[in-house]
């Protein structure tokens, strides 16, 4: 029997952030690989947007018979509950949880679904002084990992002639929005400026580009102070790009004993001496395709088919 899932997001991509819900995508497109029927509820971001959107959902739900509904990040959780979906989960990304508004609605919400889920261990704790998600019994981590056929290593020449780098430059890339205050550009930038790198910034990056900036880098900064998962992470270790980061979202196993990867919090004369090391190297990599692998969008939609079948109570895998 194929079991039939909604999936109801509002990450959706947009100029400023032409990547934003590529990670669920590609997470939908791996699930329908492992034999479920997928249907899509997509709307814009936007605090205007909730509530047309919920009573869209709630018209489309009385309309059709789904055997669940999958929300992704937790306003459009309650969308789904207010809409009356069940069974329903919910994963909860990250700026849902610590969020100073959103925050306490996930939390809220978290005790009022079938199952609760996170991309990453890191969310059902406290993170720089934000609670996580609540105890929920039975609650999971269903990450949404990359599409690894996209990431690989490419030459750093080929990758800066690409982009219409210098050649010979000393490149560090930040991959965030730097007006993201949790992702604290300020760490990078003084970082750059003690290596006398230059900063590149991401952003405004289309996904499909991603993996050349990435492959143009000497070597990757996440400074934030709290990641739910980290996903450019692994998109760097699947280039063998080497990773400095904070101990965020998934970064303490992502990067673990990876010579050349440091993860550790943002000290800047520890930080500055590996980054060092690698603006003075030729092409530094590091052996990250493994790690990555771990944590592909193919490997996490087996866990996420997994809780489909728990909450159904449907052996749908084959």
């Amino acid at each position: 029997m194929r079991v039939r899932v909604l999936v109801v997001t509002n990450f959706e991509p947009d100029a400023a952030a032409p990547q934003r819900g590529r990670w669920v995508r590609d997470q939908i497109d791996e699930v329908r690989a492992g034999g479920i029927d997928v249907d899509v509820f997509s709307f814009p971001p936007g605090r205007n947007e909730y509530i047309p959107a919920t009573r869209r959902l709630r018209a489309l739900l009385r309309r059709e018979r789904f055997d669940l509904v999958h929300a992704h990040y937790g306003l459009p959780g309650w969308c789904a509950k207010l809409a009356g979906a069940a069974p329903l989960i919910v994963t909860f990304h990250g700026t849902d949880v610590r969020h100073g508004v959103v925050g306490p609605l996930s939390r809220r919400l978290a005790w009022r679904v079938d199952l609760v889920a996170a991309v990453s261990r890191a969310l059902f704790a406290s993170e720089d002084g934000r609670p996580g998600l609540p105890p929920v019994p039975g609650s999971a981590v269903l990450p949404c990992g990359p599409d690894l056929g996209r990431f690989g290593p490419v030459p750093r020449s080929q990758a800066r002639q690409s982009l219409g780098l210098d050649p010979d430059g000393r490149y560090l890339f930040f991959p965030a929005n730097p007006a993201r205050p949790e992702k604290r550009h300020d760490r990078a930038a003084e970082l750059a400026a003690s290596c006398g790198a230059e900063l590149l910034s991401g952003g405004s990056i289309e996904p499909e580009r991603m993996p050349l900036w990435l492959n143009a880098a000497d070597a990757v900064l996440v400074t934030s102070d709290y990641e739910g998962f980290g996903m450019i992470a692994v998109e760097a270790l699947a280039c063998e790009v080497p990773v400095l980061s904070t101990p965020v979202g998934i970064a303490p196993y992502a990067l673990g004993g990876i010579d050349g990867c440091l993860c550790a919090p943002f000290d800047l004369a520890r930080w500055a001496n590996l980054a060092g090391r690698h603006l003075e190297a030729t092409d530094p990599r590091v052996a990250g395709a493994a790690r990555a692998a771990s944590l592909s969008a193919a490997r996490m939609a087996e866990r996420v088919i997994e809780a489909y079948r728990d909450v159904t109570g449907t052996p749908v895998l084959d």
